[in-house]
C-alpha cells in the first residue's frame, strides 16, 4: 500500500473475561455440578452427572471459540491511492475489501442517534466494517475514516 497512511487502525473484539477469569468461572461451575453430581447420584439418578458433565464440555469449549474469535483483527487502512481492509489472525492475512480513495463511500446507518452498521461502499459493493465496535465507538470511528478519505482525496489533487 502506498505511504503515507492517512489512516491505519486496527479494530479488535472485546472480550471482557481474562484467562483467570475464565479459570475462575470454570472452578466454580464444575464445583457446582459435582456437587449437583453427588445429590442426584445419592438419589439413584445415574444419568444427571452424564449430562453436567456433557454440560461442562460444553461450556469449555464454547469458550475457548471465543477466545480463539477475539485472536481475530480488522485492519482498515485509507492511502491516496486505495481504501483496504484486511482480517488478520496469527496465521493468516485476508483482503476483504479494496477501493480506490476517490471513489470509495462511507455509509452510517443509524437509528434513534445509534450507529447500527457501517460499510463501505463503492459501485454497488458494500462491506460492513467496525462490527466488534460499540455504536458510539463505530459512529467515532465513521467520522474518523471519513476524514482520513477525505484528507487523501486532497492529496491527490
Amino acid at each position: 500500500m502506498a505511504r503515507p497512511l492517512y489512516m491505519d487502525a486496527v479494530i479488535t473484539p472485546n472480550r471482557s473475561l481474562s484467562e483467570r477469569g475464565f479459570i475462575v468461572l470454570i472452578s466454580v461451575v464444575t464445583l457446582a455440578n459435582m456437587a449437583s453430581a453427588a445429590v442426584f447420584l445419592s438419589m439413584g439418578a445415574v444419568f444427571v452427572p452424564l449430562f453436567l458433565g456433557i454440560d461442562l464440555a460444553a461450556l469449555v469449549v464454547a469458550f475457548l471459540v471465543s477466545f480463539q474469535a477475539a485472536k481475530t483483527v480488522e485492519r482498515v487502512q485509507v492511502s491516496a491511492r486505495e481504501v483496504r481492509v484486511v482480517r488478520e489472525t496469527p496465521k493468516t492475512s485476508t483482503v476483504l475489501w479494496e477501493s480506490p480513495t476517490a471513489f470509495t463511500r462511507v455509509d452510517l446507518e443509524t437509528e434513534a442517534d445509534r450507529a447500527i452498521e457501517l460499510k463501505l461502499a463503492l459501485s454497488g459493493r458494500e462491506l460492513p466494517v467496525a462490527c466488534a465496535l460499540s455504536p458510539r465507538e463505530r459512529a467515532e470511528f465513521a467520522r474518523a475514516l471519513e476524514r482520513a478519505i477525505w484528507e487523501a482525496r486532497r492529496e491527490r489533487i
